[in-house]
């Protein structure tokens, strides 16, 4: 039996995803300074090794995890207000972008494996309007790329090409590739 989960994160997002397939955790979120520019794997990756590390301790087994929002090889982050959130979504209408989430599990305070995982959103073309009815609710704040595909943000997109966990926060399929034993055993 697995040690229990540490995950390095506040997202509800995330908590729900190992809730959902029955992984026990505790959430002990990171504080630090994400990166933002760069190749959008490589910020990922390494946006996800420094809440890792950030809260890695002796004994332990830790997730660390980001999720970017890239279009053209530029990354949309977490919007700052309303006006950035309307040009996030103005230039993902009508076109594909990537995800990136990026995961780093540290045991016992050392890296023992890292992943990333690249899924393709397509969104229908956003009229003003629509994009105002988002915006209104509320839901692009702290979301990278200014939606949640699991919430109102789902009437924005067309299509998706890959791992739709990935999308909502962390590429749990990737995860249980390479560590089939976090989850619970029968």
């Amino acid at each position: 039996m697995p040690r229990r989960l540490i995950l390095a994160s506040a997202s509800p997002q995330r908590r729900a995803i190992l809730e959902q397939v029955g992984i026990a955790f505790e959430a002990r979120p990171a504080n630090v300074e994400e990166a933002s520019e760069g190749d959008p794997s490589e910020v990922a990756e390494g946006n996800a090794r420094l809440k890792a590390e950030a809260v890695a301790r002796a004994g332990e087994l830790v997730l660390g995890a980001d999720t970017l929002v890239s279009i053209g090889g530029e990354i949309l982050g977490k919007p700052a207000d309303e006006a950035q959130a309307r040009s996030h979504l103005a230039a993902l209408g009508g076109r594909t972008h990537a995800v990136i989430g990026g995961f780093v599990l540290a045991e016992d305070g050392d890296v023992a494996l890292t992943g990333v995982e690249r899924t393709l959103v397509s969104f229908r073309p956003l009229t003003p309007g629509l994009i105002d009815w988002y915006v209104s609710t509320g839901e692009w704040k702290g979301r990278a790329g200014a939606y949640a595909i699991q919430g109102a943000g789902a009437a924005l997109v067309t299509g998706i090409q890959g791992d739709y966990l990935n999308v909502v926060g962390l590429p749990l399929a990737r995860l249980l590739d390479l560590r089939p034993d976090l989850l619970p055993a029968a």
